[in-house]
């Protein structure tokens, strides 16, 4: 990415401005840079949690149909169908933590996820197990998707920080320094000119 020509006219207080901005423009990348590298530290920790807690949906998974499996073959498909459902679950507990100024959630999940069911014909072992499976399955499933979430956002500001950086390394830093360097370049030219022209008019003014 090349960086742009930059007008600036060539005096002492234009060399200091540019001199500032440059400097403040190494602080933003220097905390730029530091923020990817604790965002990237983040997201494999995130990651981390993330595939365990996925392993744990796939196996949760795996017991659930097994036990609906059993409750099947007890009951038959046709009256699993006509038991009574629980009620609808609560609302889930979330917990939030402040990460670089986003907010990560985690779902927390309730001791008793289900409330009890009216009875019903045959209230048999699989029926029960069937219903606490996949109440546990459920809780897991918000939890996977909230931590995807959570990864979803720790990239975002990822690709945010590191467009802005590469902006600073790329673009604007070249940009002020080969305005420095120009304005440099200038002002040496005119303080030789200066010296000249000094020189000149001491030399003309002696008498012949």
């Amino acid at each position: 990415m090349a960086a742009t020509v930059r007008e600036v006219t060539p005096t002492r207080s234009a060399a200091i401005e540019l001199a500032d901005e440059r400097k403040l423009m190494r602080q933003g990348y220097e905390f730029l840079d530091e923020k990817r590298m604790l965002l990237a530290a983040e997201m494999l920790r995130q990651l981390r949690s993330y595939e365990e807690r996925s392993a744990q949906l796939i196996a949760e998974t795996t017991s659930a149909a097994a036990t609906l499996a059993a409750a099947v073959e007890r009951h038959g498909f046709d009256q699993l169908q006509v038991h009574p459902l629980p009620e609808s679950p609560s609302k889930p507990d979330v917990e939030r933590t402040l990460f670089l100024g986003l907010t990560m959630r985690w779902l927390r999940a309730p001791s008793h996820p289900l409330t009890d069911a009216p009875p019903g014909m045959d209230p048999s072992p699989e029926l029960k197990a069937c219903r606490a499976a996949f109440a546990r399955l459920l809780w897991t499933a918000a939890d996977v998707g909230a931590r995807a979430a959570n990864l979803h956002r720790l990239a975002h500001e990822y690709r945010r920080a590191e467009r802005r950086a590469r902006a600073l390394e790329k673009v604007l830093l070249p940009e002020v320094e080969d305005a420095m360097r120009r304005v440099d370049e200038q002002l040496d030219t005119m303080d030789r000119e200066d010296v000249i022209r000094s020189r000149w008019s001491r030399t003309a003014g002696k008498p012949a």
